[in-house]
């Protein structure tokens, strides 16, 4: 039964040109040839580097904290530092600049990023900028002779490819794993802002995030970011972040240290049967329904049917968001649409999301110093000044509101609606960083 496995995974290896020249062979104790990655390991592995951060919390006693407890016992406030550390994997992408880019939660928070090579060299990385919107960092090394990665075209990649994972799995060191590609254009897992995720069942597991995907010819296709670990370990599926995407957000990351994105100024959903039955349409169309266009936006009108971006198709609401999440401010944008049964093309122009700032203050009276605005994930708290109202209140930039009164909400007409209805008190919930809270508002 294991040589009937081993044949199953060596044939397809020995048939298919493009892998057997990834897959050169090589001999035995005997002498004998057999087919192997590990020529192509060689090559592609000193491109993979594992990370290692450090960061200082300050922590407290809880009693500490209470004024009547400190100055009944007469003991000052005190507060003391623990340095926690953490692992994670990351990629060279530009062996001359000394580039690497890995996952935004990798190095979220940390005081120090150390970087290790597969030669044992350690360097001390600086981070050139992050997006927690598509949890990718770009960080910098200054060292000679590197490795760098080049990236293929993750639009090519099919269901059935064959993939190979590579990182720094619960610490351990590096460490290579393989398997296929098992689906493509995930999304609606809840795990980043902006999902189209390619799926694997090469084996992903803690530690592994922010390492390569790479297909047969030794090329980056993706960057490891989550897994689905019910007990805790792989399970079989994972997911990266496709190289195109994290292309894209790697050169905002390099001009800017951030990602400015562009507002296209439209609330969508997905086409379903249903749907589709109402709007007198194919039942098995595929595209994405324009419900509601912000006034004034680059948008054209609700009642479209989006089936192209860019000239790429786009099924599902999650995929054109990922979509417009990668362009920023003034790129243009062309849009394929169905209208009353025909099919027509038009362009737009990203706008700035400060075009669309609404004063708090118009919203409520513990909005004052905040203002808001529509983004393609709703919603969002885009300024808020320190010392205002809005800050005392709790709220935070880059908080996006969720609902209110429990009502969920998808723009600024909406939550206009019902802080100004006869409520006396609103209670609005928002996502902070992937975390829910409430936050209450009175008359």
């Amino acid at each position: 039964m294991g040589l009937i496995r081993i044949l199953l995974l060596v044939l397809p290896l020995l048939f298919n040109p493009i892998l057997s020249q990834a897959a050169l062979p090589l001999a035995d104790a005997q002498g004998r040839e057999l087919p192997s990655l590990a020529p192509l390991l060689k090559k592609v592995t000193p491109a993979v580097v594992n990370i290692s951060t450090f960061t200082t919390q300050r922590i407290s006693n809880p009693l500490l904290q209470d004024p009547f407890f400190r100055r009944f016992f007469n003991i000052p406030q005190q507060q003391r530092q623990q340095q926690t550390q953490s692992a994670g994997s990351g990629v060279i992408i530009d062996a001359k600049n000394g580039l690497v880019i890995t996952n935004h939660h990798v190095i979220k928070n940390a005081d120090e990023i150390h970087i290790s090579l597969t030669d044992e060299r350690q360097f001390q990385a600086t981070l050139i900028g992050s997006d927690p919107e598509v949890d990718l960092a770009l960080l910098k090394i200054k060292a000679d002779n590197l490795k760098a990665l080049p990236l293929a075209n993750s639009d090519q990649m099919e269901v059935g490819d064959f993939v190979i994972a590579i990182g720094n799995p619960f610490g351990l060191g590096q460490t290579v794993t393989t398997g296929i590609v098992s689906a493509l254009g995930r999304s609606g897992l809840g795990i980043e802002g902006f999902e189209n995720f390619i799926q694997t069942d090469a084996s992903i597991n803690p530690g592994n995030s922010g390492g390569a995907l790479v297909n047969l010819r030794g090329e980056l296709i993706g960057i490891n970011t989550a897994i689905i670990a019910p007990g805790g370990g792989n399970v079989g599926i994972g997911f990266a972040i496709p190289s195109n995407m994290a292309q894209t957000i790697t050169n905002h990351l390099k001009k800017d240290g951030q990602v400015k994105r562009g507002l296209l100024g439209i609330v969508m959903q997905d086409l379903t049967p249903e749907l589709s039955a109402a709007f007198n349409l194919k039942a098995n169309q595929k595209g994405v329904l324009i419900t509601q266009v912000v006034p004034d936006s680059a948008a054209d009108k609700a009642g479209d049917i989006v089936l192209r971006i860019n000239n790429k198709r786009v099924k599902q609401t999650a995929q054109l968001r990922s979509r417009l999440g990668v362009l920023s401010v003034g790129d243009a944008v062309q849009l394929q649409l169905l209208r009353d049964g025909s099919r027509l093309t038009i362009f737009a122009q990203m706008e700035a999301l400060a075009s669309q700032l609404e004063d708090g203050e118009k919203l409520h009276q513990q909005l004052v110093g905040a203002r808001l605005a529509n983004s393609p994930e709703g919603v969002v708290i885009a300024e808020v000044k320190p010392g205002s109202r809005a800050a005392k209140a709790g709220f935070q930039e880059g908080d996006r509101v969720i609902s209110v009164n429990r009502i969920p909400i998808n723009n600024l007409q909406q939550l206009k609606q019902i802080t100004n209805s006869r409520y006396r008190r609103i209670l609005l919930l928002i996502d902070r960083d992937g975390i829910p809270l409430y936050l209450a508002l009175s008359r």
